[in-house]
């Protein structure tokens, strides 16, 4: 009897000993390091790694595998198992986001009980997926910087929300010292890089969140922290805040056609050259779809995952070429020959021609609709959610010309007319034109 228990016992211990060897074996070790150029680079088990990424809020999987992406980044583990599982099964690499709260949005850094309870919490996240293979780095809070005046400037925050991020790397290093870790800004304002690394020394790397501004983001990052490596966490379209508006202060989006090219660009300027060796590289914003100021604005997929003409580009960039179909290239829309810069405004119940600049790369036949939308009524600021506004009845009808011809809404108020474009392979492009009824 005494000898079968002592069998056992050695049997579980051997056991034991055999699963952490093999989670330690199963365990990515990521580092950053520099090469031999001299730039940072991303290496997981000392093999380099050279992020091709996007933000990532679908199921879409194997179409990012497509296109030739490598990685994706999160804001939140409340998916993390199944995100970091089908990475596995896809051979991507996540920079899993940890959601940490924000002064923004209410929260006080000031009442110790909640920073107290906010660690807590995340250290279960950390202790939860901290051994998971796909694991590339943590992205401990997102754009905790962003406290907006009332002229829309930003000021400083509670240097105390650093102090309480500092605490959250510091046990994050502890824990799991195979991963880097990181924190992103809205921009790249010196004075706010300067406060949090006074406060949360810390951190592997810095993380960027620019739109516009890709194309320069090598002197900022220089300008910022010269010493530093950083990563580009979010780049994407000309943001809201970056458009012209109409004169009742409705932001004008670009059409589909031009933030394609647009999102070119601006990462051949960012991601083509590495002056100072500090680009770790970045990850496209948003691979899925949001409602933020329209249902079109940021993401690279339909509803129900159409693909655009940005994923042709970031296909192309990261691949070497075009994949074999590409989507319908949707260009500006007009109301009476008006665009959008027209500050159009229609009477109610008022009959109008709405016509479209659309092509499409391979001559495809399309299939077009048309939307009218009531515009938000509650904007958000820094990515919280926001209500898609309800579709409006219209009564319209297309001409000999293929022209819209269409009725204004009864009530008044500001709307948006949207135009979709599918091809053979529900390919989308889009635009759309913001008007008054009055």
């Amino acid at each position: 009897m005494y000898r079968f228990i002592y069998c056992l016992s050695v049997l579980l211990i051997l056991s034991a000993c055999s699963n952490t060897t093999s989670n330690s074996q199963d365990k990515k070790h990521v580092s950053i390091e520099k090469n031999a150029d001299g730039a940072f680079q991303f290496y997981v088990d000392g093999e380099p790694f050279t992020i091709k990424g996007v933000g990532f809020e679908t199921d879409k999987f194997s179409e990012l595998k497509e296109a030739g992406g490598n990685a994706f980044r999160t804001w939140r583990t409340d998916k993390a198992q199944m995100e970091l599982d089908s990475a596995a099964k896809y051979g991507f690499k996540v920079a899993l986001g940890l959601d940490i709260d924000k002064e923004l949005h209410g929260f006080d850094y000031n009442d110790e009980a909640a920073v107290a309870a906010q660690l807590k919490e995340i250290k279960q996240q950390v202790l939860e997926f901290k051994d998971h293979p796909s694991l590339l780095c943590w992205v401990a809070g997102n754009e905790l910087n962003l406290l907006i005046n009332d002229d829309g400037s930003l000021r400083l925050v509670n240097p105390k929300t650093y102090v309480a991020l500092n605490e959250i790397v510091q046990f994050i290093h502890e824990v799991d010292p195979y991963h880097p870790v990181t924190t992103t800004f809205a921009g790249g304002m010196k004075e706010h890089v300067d406060l949090c690394r006074k406060h949360c020394p810390d951190l592997d790397f810095l993380s960027y969140q620019v739109y516009g501004g890709l194309g320069d983001i090598h002197n900022m990052a220089r300008a910022a922290a010269p010493d530093m490596p950083f990563a580009v966490t979010e780049f994407g379209p000309m943001g809201h805040w970056e458009m012209p508006s109409t004169n009742w202060g409705r932001e004008i989006e670009e059409p589909s056609a031009a933030k394609a090219k647009g999102y070119a660009g601006r990462m051949k300027a960012a991601f083509g050259e590495n002056p100072d060796g500090l680009c770790l590289g970045g990850f496209a914003f948003l691979w899925g779809q949001k409602q933020e100021r329209t249902p079109t604005w940021y993401g690279m997929l339909g509803k129900n995952g159409e693909s655009t003409a940005t994923v042709d580009e970031l296909t192309k960039i990261w691949t070497g070429a075009y994949p074999p179909n590409r989507a319908p290239a949707v260009n500006q829309i007009f109301i009476d020959g008006n665009g959008p810069m027209d500050n159009l405004t229609l009477s109610p119940s008022s009959q109008h021609v709405a016509s479209v600049e659309i092509s499409d790369p391979e001559n495809d036949k399309l299939e077009i609709t048309y939307v009218i939308m009531s515009e938000v009524r509650q904007k958000s600021d820094g990515g919280a959610f926001e209500q898609e506004p309800e579709e409006v009845d219209f009564k319209h009808q297309l001409n000999e010309k293929g022209e819209l011809i269409f009725t204004a809404p009864a009530e008044e108020g500001d709307y948006r007319l949207f135009v979709y474009a599918y091809d053979k392979d529900r390919k989308l492009g889009y635009s759309n034109i913001p008007f008054f009824v009055k």
